[in-house]
């Protein structure tokens, strides 16, 4: 082969990305569609003619390769945690992030202004583009933050992301951002649909998401879909700027897509700015947006701030009023929630709002109810909140009809409604003190919370049954196989024969869901107490408990004032276990799973302080050589120690294994001691 024909592939390969960049990252096409498509051809032709020239990163790969059998899961270096949605839609919602920022750094009325970093919310599907020494290797979604789909395929074929950055060796650099449909784009594809006699897409959102989830790259490639960056995932010898706002420009410099449609702005005023600027033009973009988001623009600061209930503090999305129309009220339920929230919804003289007819409108709970004084027989606005959960907005009333006089006298009352007993199972419901929420107290005996509670408890942080996913559980509870945790090892309920016999089971599957039901018995007793799906008791809260009471007999037998000497254990997690422990039906359920050979390694109690590592705090990055992260952290936590996802001045230790990355680099910033494994090693050793 010649060195002019590696020289005008590799020229026709860089003249191809540039007319791509400019028509749909820019929206400035330099040359016309017919001599784009030659130059395509042409490039096409001699990688045909020249495999060994065909390269990962060339614009050829766009056109999607084979289908799929289905997606590959990918678990994320770094994970993909949403961000805190502002309910409070009016110029109060910007002004209590602000105070919350403030409030965490310790700041007074008089020390200066925080700056953010303020951009769009956009309405699509979050990306993950992972990039090595420049070239795109991998992209994933979101998934459940810590483990997305492989859907690198699908990836390749949006025009605008790059297939290789600018200027750009850095070993490791994740992009994260969102895939959308523009307006423009769903409506044209919707026209070519139409004239064509097959199906449209609901909306953009939809047409995004459903696009990147084809199996069928080939189809994926035929729907226009765009991107926008707005973060960085796992980084690796790139020398990230010091701000939010630099990074987005620097990627953009990288030629990965940016909006223009971002500030930089001081203060509680400058971000209510910014939210009023938007919704001015809101209905003018080219794209759905449902908010802004608000972000403090100093990396330093993010990293000081951290998180709470994997939620950024330094970060919040502020939604936009949707769409409105009158109806009336024709009455008012009660619903429960996958976790036993108890809903008052009205139920509403159909209206069409959004897009869609609407008969049902969440009222969201008690005090919302009586705050905008909503009963049956009045007109009411109703608004689809976040485009998706309508709900009654106010109530309109008429003039000449006196308040005593409305259809339904007196204000909402959920308790007295349902005479303090759960609609659908009869169990008694509890309101924390400072709550606005009632919940069901029959937690694993509920039947509307059934599906949740065997998600949970086969969830793998809790008893970690493979297999048993979403679509198994709809089968199992629809059928009425299953009704609470303990049925899953009743093997007169749960046999061979009928799990064989469900859609898409056969034996072979059934037979692997038996034997990882059989291996799930024996478990942690911090695993079963989180597996129970207790409010307010998460993985960190149950990994104290046991370690604390020793027993889940000395656990029962606590009561509010002995829960409350475990470490982080208030008034409120500690009434939320009472509560649970008083509902018969559940204390019968722990028994029956006991009763079925649900066991764990007792062991004596053990206060906290006791612990070797109480008090200390550490971080972990790179890989490990003798035991995955999951098992240090789970380690290093029964010893007492709290296992933290990034490096501050607060941390004691950061445990470094191979290939350690940015974390690494800000232990010795801020002068954290770093261990490397054989010290870890030795520093667990004599806790043995």
């Amino acid at each position: 082969m010649s060195a002019d024909i590696k020289h005008r592939t590799a020229a026709l390969r860089a003249e191809v990305e540039r007319h791509n960049h400019a028509y749909y990252v820019l929206d400035a096409p330099t040359i016309p569609d017919a001599e784009y498509d030659r130059l395509f051809r042409e490039l096409q032709t001699l990688e045909a003619q020249h495999p060994e020239l065909a390269a990962p990163d060339s614009p050829t790969r766009r056109v999607g390769g084979k289908p799929l059998d289905g997606f590959a899961p990918v678990r994320h270096a770094v994970p993909m945690l949403s961000i805190r949605t502002e309910t409070d839609i009016s110029d109060t919602g910007a002004i209590a992030f602000d105070a919350r920022v403030r409030k965490e750094l310790g700041l007074g009325e008089n020390d200066a202004p925080i700056e953010y970093a303020c951009e769009l919310k956009f309405d699509g599907l979050a990306i993950n583009l992972r990039y090595q020494r420049g070239v795109l290797v991998q992209a994933t979604t979101r998934g459940d933050g810590e483990t997305g789909e492989d859907v690198t395929q699908n990836v390749r074929t949006i025009h605008c992301i790059p297939l290789h950055l600018k200027g750009c060796a850095a070993e490791v650099l994740e992009v994260r951002g969102e895939v959308y449909m523009s307006r423009r784009d769903f409506e044209r594809y919707n026209e070519r649909q139409r004239a064509q006699g097959l199906p449209t897409l609901v909306n953009p959102r939809n047409g995004a998401a459903g696009s990147i989830r084809q199996l069928d790259p080939a189809l994926a490639a035929r729907r226009p879909l765009s991107f926008f960056a707005y973060g960085l995932g796992e980084v690796r010898g790139w020398a990230s700027p010091a701000t939010h706002n630099a990074v987005l420009g620097a990627l953009a410099a990288l030629g990965v897509p940016v909006s223009d449609e971002r500030a930089v702005v001081q203060g509680a005023q400058g971000l209510v700015d910014f939210h009023q600027r938007i919704a001015a033009k809101r209905d003018q973009l080219p794209f759905d947006i449902d908010g802004v988001v608000y972000k403090v623009n100093s990396l330093a600061l993010q990293v000081e701030l951290g998180f709470v209930s994997r939620e950024p503090r330094w970060a919040v999305a502020h939604k936009y009023p949707a769409e409105e129309q009158l109806t009336v009220v024709r009455g008012i339920d009660i619903q429960v929630g996958r976790t036993g929230k108890l809903t008052p919804v009205a139920k509403l003289e159909p209206v069409f709002v959004g897009g869609t007819t609407v008969s049902n409108a969440t009222l969201h709970n008690e005090d919302e109810t009586r705050r905008k004084d909503v009963r049956i027989g009045d007109t009411v606005i109703v608004r689809r909140a976040g485009d998706v959960i309508p709900e009654v907005v106010g109530v309109v009333l008429d003039p000449s009809i006196p308040q005593g006089e409305r259809k339904e006298s007196g204000r909402f009352d959920l308790f007295n409604r349902l005479h303090g007993k759960c609609p659908v199972c009869g169990s008694r419901i509890v309101r924390e003190e400072g709550e606005a929420d009632w919940h069901c107290t029959g937690g694993l005996f509920c039947p509307a919370q059934r599906k949740r509670a065997l998600l949970h408890f086969a969830g793998r942080s809790a008893l970690d049954i493979e297999g048993l996913g979403y679509k198994l559980v709809d089968q199992l509870v629809d059928r009425g196989i299953v009704n609470t945790p303990a049925d899953i090892y009743d093997g007169q309920k749960l046999d061979l024969q009928t799990l064989a016999a469900l859609d898409r089971m056969g034996e072979k599957s059934a037979q692997n869901l038996l034997d990882a039901i059989a291996q799930s018995k024996r478990t942690t007793l911090a695993r079963f107490i989180y597996a129970l799906g207790i409010l307010n008791v998460g993985e960190a809260t149950a990994k104290d408990l046991a370690q604390h009471f020793g027993s889940l007999d000395n656990l029962l037998a606590a009561d509010a004032e002995s829960l409350q000497q475990v470490r982080d254990v208030g008034p409120v997690v500690a009434q939320s276990l009472v509560d649970f422990l008083a509902e018969a039906h559940n204390c019968e359920v722990i028994a029956q799973l006991r009763a079925s050979g649900v066991h764990w390694p007792e062991h004596e109690r053990r206060q906290t302080a006791e612990l070797p590592f109480s008090g200390k705090t550490f971080v972990l990055t790179g890989t490990l050589s003798g035991m995955t992260r999951d098992e240090a952290k789970e380690r290093l936590e029964a010893l007492g120690a709290k296992v933290a996802g990034s490096v501050s001045k607060k941390t004691d230790y950061v445990v470094a294994g191979a290939e350690a990355g940015s974390k690494l680099d800000k232990a010795r910033e801020l002068d954290v001691e770093v261990l490397n494994e054989d010290r870890f090693k030795k520093l667990l050793n004599p806790v043995k």
